[in-house]
C-alpha cells in the first residue's frame, strides 16, 4: 500500500446477516459464486404471510424478495430485556444490536471499551413491525411511549451504545439508501478529529411481512421479473432484500500499532447532495454523482487510473444505471481498466444497509485479491457506452494480482433525496504471520449459559480446522479481546492438532468459582519431591533458571554439592530422599516457581506452606532474606535428618476421632484435611497401629519417609535450631502467611521469633485449619511446587474444587511442565483470576474468530396479537403477594417469577415500574408511592410494604372535632342519611 497520509482509516471488523448468508463468510461465498439470495414465494407462502389472494394473483405482482431467517428470534436474556420488552422492540434494532456486538468482538475491541472511545453511526428503515404488527395489536401492545422507545429510528445507535457500554458519539444517520455509506464517512471523520478511537458504522433493514413481493410498475425501481441485473441489456430494475451490515473502523496507525487484522484501508471518502440540479426530488443527478466521486478521489490522493474495481450503486433501473454510468465514465476518464459490479445482484437492494454491504464486498475483493463476478451479465445495456469506456463487467471471478500499485476499489451509494456517498479503498499493508516463541497456548472461552459455551467451543474447533491463523494469535485474541462471562472453558495445548482434539473433549470447563480474582500460593512439603522436578522450566524459562542458579550457588557451601547436579544431571533419587537434601531442593524449586508465576503476573494475596513449604511462603513474604532462608532450611534439614529414624502413616480419620485411638508412642504429626491425618513414631509402633486400623476397616497408607517429623522425636534439636535461627534478622511479613503451628494467620511476633520456627519443626502441621482459613477468603488457590498433594487436600473441603489448581501436575502422569503451567493458568482464569496474558512481552496480532453464539428465542407479536394478555385486575381473594406476582408476570412477560428475584435484575426498568405501581394501586386499592419498587424491588419485600399500608388503611379513624372533618363527613352523606343522622343527634340531646 501507499504511505499512510495520516488521514487513512482501517477497516478492522466486519459483521452482517444477509438473505441466504448468516455471516460475512457466507456472503463472500455467495458473491464468488454469483448466486442471487432472494426468494420466490409460492401462493401458499404468500397467503400464510397475510398477502390477500387478490393481490398476489395480479399479473403485475412479483412474488420475490430477499428473506432474512429468524428475524422473530432474539437473545433477550443476553442483553437484559424482559420477554415483554423484547417483543416491543423493532426487530431491525434487535438485529443491528446483535450485529454490532459481533462486529466489535470480531475486531478485537469489545473488551477495551473502558480504554477506548467507541462511536456508533447507524441507520434503520421505517419500522414496518410497528406499522403492521404492534399498532394492529392495539393498546395491549404497550403505551405510546413504549412503542416510541422501541421503534423510533433515533434509538438505534444509542441502544447499541448503552448495551455495549460505548462512550463515543452515538448518532443515527438517515439519508435513505445511502445511509450506511454516509455513516461510514461520518465515522471516519469522527476518527480523524479524535471524537472516537474506534467506530461502528452500518445499518439494518427489514420489511414485513418477510415473505411478500411487490407490484411491478413500468419505469419504476422494482424489476419486472424479480431479478436484478445492473448495467445489463435485460435489466428491468431492482429486487428488495432484508439484511444488516456493519464495519468497524480505526485510524490506520492505531490499527497497525495494535496488531489488528486490516481488511482494507479507506484512503478517502466524500458526501454531498444533488440539490435542485435534477428533474425531481427522487431522481438521481449526473452532476451530483460526478462531484462526490471526484471529491473522494481528491481526498484519497490516488490516481483514478489505479482503481481496479468499482462497486456501483447499481440498481438495474434504466434511468439509475444510465445516470450512474455516465457519472462514472466522466469522473474516472478513459485511463486504466476496471471492473464494474453491484452486490444488489446477489442480495437484492438492502435499502439503508445497501451501501455498507457494497463496501464489505469491495473490501473483501481487495483483501482476497479477487475481482467478484457478475454471472448474470450478457451484454451492456444499449444506453450505456461501455465499449468506449474504461469499464467492463466480468461474468466470472478474476484473480487480482498486485501490479505496480496496491489493489484499489471504489464504492458508490446514492440515496433518494439526493445524498450521495463515495469511498476509495486500498489494499492493506501485508503483515508477516509468525508462531509464538513458546510452544504452549491457552484457549479460553466464556458464555452466559452452558449451551452457549458448548456452541462457542464447537464453533472455535471448526474454525481451527478450516483456517491457518497462527495458534498463538488465536489464543491471544481469545485471551485479551473477549468479555468474560460466568460459564467458562480453558484448553491448554501445544499445537493446532492438540487444540482441535482437546476442544472435542471439552476439558476444563466450569462456572465461575466464588473468588475475587486474587490468588493464594500453597507450597508443598517433604514427600512431593522427585528427580528432575523443574527440569523443563530450568532449560526454557530464564526467570526460573536465574532463581535456581542463585539458590544452588548459595547452598553449595551448606550441602557440599550442587543441587542442579542432583536434580537434573544425575537425577539421584536416593540422595534426593535424604532430608538434608530434600528440604533445600524443595525450597529452591518452589521459590523459583513462585518467582516465575510472579513474572507472569500472578502475585499472591496470601500464602501457606506445608512444613518446609512454610519457609518458602515466609521468604516471599519478606520474613527471611533469600540467602538467609537457604541457610536456615539447610540447617533444619540436616538437624532433622540427624534424629533417630521413624515412620509416618496417613490415616483416613478426623483428627479428634483419631486422637481417641492413638496408642502409646504414636502421635498426630499433621491434620491435613477434614478426614485425613498423619501419625508418626517409631517404625514398629506405626506398623502395629496400621495393622489395628486395617482390622477395623480404616484406610491408611505408609508414607515414604525416614523420620517421624513434627513429633516429640524431633524434640532434641528444637533448642539448638532456635539458637541457630537467632543468628539471623527476621522481619514482619509483608504478605499474609498462615501458620502450621496455630492453623491461623502468622502474627508479627511469631514471624520474628526464632523459637516459633523451632517449634514449627516439632509441632503437628495444622494444614486443615490453614485451608479452612484460606477458603474463608475469596482467593483462588495455586499449588506452587511439584505434585498435587496440597491441591488434593484442599479439594476435600466443601466448594473448594474449582478454586484450587496445581502448577506442575504429578510425576506419575508425565506432563511437560510448561504445558502444566499453561493448564494451571487456564484454571486460574476459570476461577475468576484476572490473568495478564501479555506478561511475557510477546507482541501478537488480533485475528477474526467466531463471535458469541447468541441463544435466540422467539419474541414476536403476530399481526393482531397482543404483546401479553391484557389481564384483568387480580381477583379480590388473592393475597397481596399473589396479586403482585401476577402483575409482575404479566408485565415482565415471565410466567414464573420467584418471590426473591429483583425486578431490575429481571430486566425491569423505571418505565415498566410505573405500570407495576399503577396496577398494584388499582388491584389492591393501596396508595403505593412511586418509589416503592426502588425501595423494595422483590415480590416478597414489596408485598410486605403493601400489607403494612393496607393494615394502616384499615385502622379506624380517630374522632376529630375539626370543622373540615365535619364538613367532609356531611358531604359524603346522602340527603336521607343526613336527615336520619340529625334526628339521631336530636334524640341524644333530648
Amino acid at each position: 500500500m501507499t504511505e499512510n497520509s495520516g488521514l487513512d482509516i482501517a477497516i478492522v471488523g466486519l459483521a452482517g446477516r444477509f438473505p441466504g448468508a448468516a455471516d460475512i463468510d457466507g456472503l463472500w461465498q455467495r458473491i464468488l459464486r454469483g448466486e442471487p439470495t432472494v426468494s420466490r414465494f409460492t401462493p401458499e407462502e404468500l397467503a400464510e404471510s397475510g398477502v390477500p389472494a387478490q393481490e398476489y394473483s395480479r399479473p403485475d405482482y412479483v412474488p420475490v424478495y430477499g428473506v432474512l431467517d429468524d428475524v422473530d428470534r432474539f437473545d433477550a436474556e443476553f442483553f437484559g430485556y424482559t420477554p415483554r420488552d423484547a417483543r416491543l422492540i423493532d426487530p431491525q434494532q434487535r438485529l443491528f444490536l446483535e450485529c454490532a456486538w459481533q462486529a466489535l468482538e470480531s475486531s478485537g475491541h469489545l473488551a477495551r471499551t473502558d480504554d477506548e472511545l467507541v462511536g456508533v453511526y447507524a441507520a434503520t428503515a421505517m419500522s414496518t413491525y410497528l406499522l403492521k404488527n404492534l399498532l394492529a395489536a392495539g393498546e395491549a401492545a404497550g403505551s405510546e411511549y413504549e412503542l416510541l422507545l422501541g421503534n423510533d429510528k433515533d434509538g438505534v445507535a444509542t441502544r447499541v451504545a448503552y448495551h455495549l457500554g460505548l462512550r463515543g458519539p452515538a448518532c443515527t444517520i438517515q439519508t435513505a439508501c445511502s445511509s450506511s455509506l454516509v455513516a461510514v464517512h461520518v465515522a471516519g471523520q469522527a476518527l480523524l478529529t479524535g471524537e472516537c478511537d474506534v467506530a461502528l458504522a452500518g445499518a439494518a433493514h427489514l420489511r414485513l411481512p418477510m415473505r411478500s413481493g411487490y407490484r411491478y410498475e413500468p419505469g419504476g425501481i422494482m424489476a419486472a421479473d424479480g431479478v436484478c441485473r445492473p448495467f445489463d441489456a435485460s435489466a428491468t430494475g431492482a429486487v428488495g432484500g432484508n439484511g444488516a451490515a456493519i464495519v468497524v473502523l480505526r485510524r490506520l496507525e492505531d490499527a497497525e500499532a495494535d496488531g489488528d487484522t486490516i481488511y482494507a484501508v479507506i484512503k478517502g471518502s466524500a458526501v454531498n447532495n444533488d440539490g435542485r440540479a435534477k428533474v425531481g426530488y427522487t431522481a438521481p443527478s449526473v452532476d451530483g454523482q460526478i462531484a462526490v466521486i471526484r471529491a473522494a478521489q481528491q481526498a484519497a490522493g490516488v490516481d483514478p487510473a489505479t482503481i481496479g474495481y468499482v462497486e456501483a450503486h447499481g440498481t438495474g433501473t434504466a434511468l439509475g444505471d444510465q445516470i450512474e454510468f455516465a457519472a462514472l465514465h466522466r469522473a474516472f476518464g478513459p485511463a486504466g481498466r476496471r471492473a464494474l459490479g453491484s452486490v444488489k445482484a446477489v442480495t437484492g437492494h438492502l435499502d439503508v444497509a445497501a451501501g455498507v454491504t457494497g463496501l464489505i464486498k469491495a473490501c473483501l475483493a481487495v483483501h482476497h485479491g479477487v475481482v467478484p463476478p457478475s454471472p448474470y451479465f450478457t451484454a451492456p445495456h444499449p444506453d450505456l457506452p461501455m465499449a468506449g469506456s474504461s469499464f467492463y463487467v466480468n461474468p466470472e471471478p478474476e484473480p487480482w494480482p498486485v501490479t505496480g500499485s496496491p489493489r484499489r476499489a471504489a464504492v458508490s451509494s446514492f440515496g433518494i433525496g439526493g445524498t450521495n456517498a463515495h469511498v476509495v479503498l486500498e489494499q492493506a499493508r501485508a503483515v508477516a504471520t509468525t508462531e509464538s516463541v513458546g510452544t504452549e497456548h491457552v484457549l479460553v472461552l466464556s458464555a452466559r449459559s452452558r449451551a452457549a459455551l458448548i456452541e462457542a467451543r464447537d464453533r472455535l474447533r471448526e474454525h481451527l480446522i478450516r483456517t491457518a491463523d497462527p495458534l498463538a494469535d488465536v489464543a491471544y485474541t481469545l485471551q485479551t479481546t473477549r468479555r468474560r462471562f460466568e460459564h467458562r472453558l480453558a484448553v491448554a495445548c501445544h499445537d493446532r492438532v492438540e487444540a482441535i482434539a482437546r476442544l472435542a473433549d471439552g476439558l476444563d470447563s466450569s462456572s465461575e468459582a466464588e473468588t475475587d480474582g486474587s490468588v493464594a500460593f500453597l507450597f508443598p512439603g517433604q514427600g512431593t519431591q522427585y528427580p528432575g522436578m523443574g527440569d523443563e522450566l530450568y532449560r526454557t524459562e530464564p526467570v526460573f533458571r536465574e532463581s535456581m542458579d542463585a539458590g544452588a550457588a548459595a547452598l553449595r557451601g551448606h550441602l557440599g554439592l550442587d543441587l542442579r547436579d542432583v536434580l537434573y544431571r544425575d537425577r539421584d533419587n536416593e540422595l534426593l530422599r535424604q532430608t538434608r537434601i530434600t528440604q533445600p531442593a524443595l525450597f529452591v524449586v518452589e521459590y523459583a516457581l513462585a518467582r516465575l508465576w510472579q513474572h507472569r503476573g500472578i502475585r499472591p494475596a496470601a500464602m501457606v506452606g506445608h512444613s518446609v513449604g512454610e519457609y518458602v511462603a515466609a521468604c516471599l513474604a519478606g520474613v527471611f532474606d533469600f540467602e538467609d532462608a537457604l541457610a536456615i532450611v539447610a540447617a533444619r534439614g540436616a538437624r532433622m535428618q540427624s534424629m533417630p529414624p521413624g515412620a509416618m502413616l496417613s490415616v483416613a480419620l478426623p483428627r479428634l476421632e483419631l486422637a481417641e485411638r492413638l496408642p502409646h508412642g504414636v502421635e498426630i504429626a499433621a491434620a491435613n484435611a477434614p478426614r485425613l491425618c498423619v501419625v508418626a513414631g517409631e517404625a514398629r509402633r506405626i506398623a502395629a497401629f496400621a495393622q489395628s486400623l486395617r482390622a477395623d476397616g480404616v484406610k491408611c497408607t505408609e508414607l515414604h519417609t525416614s523420620h517421624a517429623f513434627h513429633t516429640s522425636m524431633m524434640e532434641p534439636v528444637v533448642a539448638e535450631f532456635a539458637e541457630y535461627v537467632s543468628g539471623f534478622t527476621l522481619h514482619t511479613p509483608e504478605i499474609p502467611v498462615l501458620s502450621n503451628v496455630t492453623g491461623d494467620w502468622l502474627d508479627d511476633a511469631d514471624a520474628r521469633d526464632p523459637k516459633y520456627w523451632a517449634r514449627q519443626l516439632r509441632e503437628p502441621v495444622r494444614f486443615a485449619d490453614c485451608a479452612r482459613r484460606l477458603l474463608d477468603q475469596p482467593h483462588a488457590l495455586l499449588e506452587v511446587g511439584p505434585g498435587t498433594t496440597l491441591t488434593t487436600l484442599v479439594r476435600q473441603h466443601p466448594d473448594a474444587y474449582a478454586r484450587s489448581t496445581p502448577s506442575l501436575g504429578e510425576s506419575k502422569v508425565p506432563q511437560p511442565e510448561r504445558l502444566a503451567m499453561a493448564s494451571a493458568l487456564g484454571r486460574l482464569w476459570l476461577a475468576g483470576v484476572e490473568v495478564d496474558w501479555t506478561a511475557d512481552g510477546e507482541r501478537r496480532r488480533r485475528v477474526p474468530l467466531p463471535t458469541y453464539p447468541f441463544q435466540r428465542e422467539r419474541y414476536w407479536i403476530d399481526r393482531g396479537s397482543p404483546v401479553v394478555p391484557d389481564a384483568p385486575a387480580p381477583r379480590p381473594r388473592l393475597s397481596p403477594r399473589e396479586a403482585i406476582r401476577d402483575i409482575w408476570a404479566n408485565l415482565l412477560g415471565i410466567p414464573d417469577v420467584c418471590d426473591d428475584q429483583d425486578f431490575f435484575q429481571l430486566g425491569g426498568h423505571s418505565l415498566l415500574g410505573t405500570q407495576v405501581i399503577a396496577r398494584i394501586r388499582e388491584a389492591l386499592g393501596v396508595d403505593l408511592p412511586a418509589s416503592a419498587l426502588f425501595d423494595t424491588p422483590t415480590i416478597a419485600t414489596l408485598a410486605e410494604s403493601v400489607e403494612e399500608l393496607l393494615a394502616a388503611q384499615r385502622q379506624p379513624r380517630q374522632e376529630s372535632g375539626s370543622l373540615p372533618d365535619l364538613m367532609a363527613e356531611i358531604r359524603a352523606m346522602s340527603p336521607a342519611e343526613l336527615q336520619a343522622r340529625l334526628a339521631e343527634l336530636r334524640r341524644e340531646d333530648s
